[in-house]
Formats: structure tokens, sequence, C-alpha cells
């Protein structure tokens, strides 16, 4: 039993949001100037289905393994009231966290994750934005 100041005690969602953090933070370093109006968010669970069910094609702005999203990447625009929105990657932890056998996995799978959206985002290829990745 751990009291809420001690840094151990932290949520399962507190623990994914530092290791996005974690994933992200070379990223940023390197392309901060052209990230500057992309935010990244977290959801639970993905609230998207894909194109076509019976042959799941996702759209571009969609990391996936297989039938199941693990981020999607959404343009800026406007809502429905009308105010301007910022572009926006939302990655899903529970798919995230189920495909990594601990926390190193997955912080190298939020940074494969990440670097496809942002490349997407940028409209460059995956290796330019990571060029010391597999």
């Amino acid at each position: 039993m751990l009291p809420p100041t001690v840094p151990a005690w932290r949520t399962r969602g507190q623990k994914f949001d530092r290791l996005v953090l974690e994933a992200f933070a070379p990223l940023d370093t390197r392309w901060q100037n052209r990230l500057t109006k992309l935010d990244i968010a977290v959801d639970d669970v993905p609230k998207i289905r894909p194109l076509h069910p019976d042959s799941v094609t996702w759209p571009d702005e969609v990391v996936a393994d297989g039938p199941v999203p693990l981020s999607r990447l959404i343009p800026a625009g406007v809502d429905r009231h009308g105010a301007a929105t910022r572009a926006r990657v939302v990655l899903f932890r529970k798919p995230l966290e189920l495909r990594a056998s601990d926390p190193d996995d997955l912080v190298d799978l939020l940074r494969e994750v990440l670097v496809q959206q942002i490349a997407t985002y940028l409209g460059v290829d995956p290796d330019l934005i990571d060029p010391e990745s597999d």
C-alpha cells in the first residue's frame, strides 16, 4: 500500500502516459520545429471502425495491427461548434499494452507507431523521421 504522493503509486494510464512521453521525446527533439501544431493524446480503446469491415481496410492515418487500430492521426480542422482544432495523434492504450511484453517493448512499439504517424502528418517517409529504426 503506497500513498498517492509516492512516485511508485501511479495508475496504468499514468504509467502509459509517461512511456508515451519517453517514446516521443527523441522524435520531438529532432522535429520540434515541424511538430509545433501537433498534439499527442491517449484513449483507452479505439472508437473507430475499418473502412471496409470485410477486408479490414484502414485509411493512411490509422496505424493498425490487422483489424485492431493502435493509433489514429486526426488532421486539424473545425469542431462542431466552429472552433479550430489542432492536428493530433491519438494512441490507443489497451491495444498497445496488449502487444508489448514489458515496458521496454512498449516504448519501442510506441516509438514505431509515433514515427509512422509523424511521417503521415509531415507527408514524408518514416525512414526520414527516424533513420535509426529498423
